[in-house]
């Protein structure tokens, strides 16, 4: 009768534990947005391609980990000229560095469903850690029935120079702004 009862007791609180899970990058529900100083205003861009994953438990939001992949000839502006001088060698150098990936180190500052998302930023050949604002927006159950949704945001700064990206001097470096804003809009469905 003890084990009966230490097996149930057991089982109830297993089931009250909560666990991270993994989820997949919804791209038809996401984004990667940026922006940037164009002489006196900003030039608006997003990447239609990327992927990742992440691992989420709402409890524990210092233990999230995430990783994703951008393809970089995916930029758009909505400027058919602008884009394909964006993928030159002039700027992202596609040919050469197709993608740019992002993979967490460590999560900071937790507050809630807010907190600070460390990780290495990998663009243009080039290796950096980047600290993003991240903000999560919990779990619920898929509405389609296929599993759990999650969402979130990031958003971060970083400067364009420190990955060789676009020019540093000359009369187009006063033209262009260095630093460039990031926004991250995020679902993910569990796997």
């Amino acid at each position: 009768m003890k084990r009966i009862i230490l097996a149930v007791l057991t089982v109830a609180l297993w089931s009250c534990v909560s666990h991270a899970e993994t989820f997949s990058i919804d791209p038809y529900h996401s984004s990667v947005l940026f922006s940037v100083k164009h002489v006196v205003g900003k030039v608006t861009g997003r990447f239609d391609k990327f992927s990742g994953t992440y691992e989420y438990d709402p409890n524990k939001l210092g233990d999230l980990s995430a990783q994703a992949t951008i393809d970089v000839s995916s930029v758009n502006t909505g400027i058919e000229k602008r884009d394909n001088h964006l993928r030159s060698p002039d700027f992202f150098d596609v040919q050469k560095y197709p993608t740019m990936t992002f993979k967490s180190t460590q999560i900071s500052d937790v507050n809630g469903n807010r907190a600070k998302l460390h990780g290495d930023l990998t663009l243009h050949g080039v290796t950096k850690p980047v600290v993003l604002d991240l903000e999560m927006a919990g779990i619920v159950k898929d509405p389609m029935g296929k599993g759990n949704r999650s969402g979130g945001s990031a958003t971060g700064r970083l400067n364009r120079n420190d990955f060789g990206v676009g020019p540093a001097t000359g009369p187009m470096s006063g033209m262009l702004g260095k630093d460039i804003d990031i926004t991250i809009e995020i679902e993910g469905v569990s796997k």
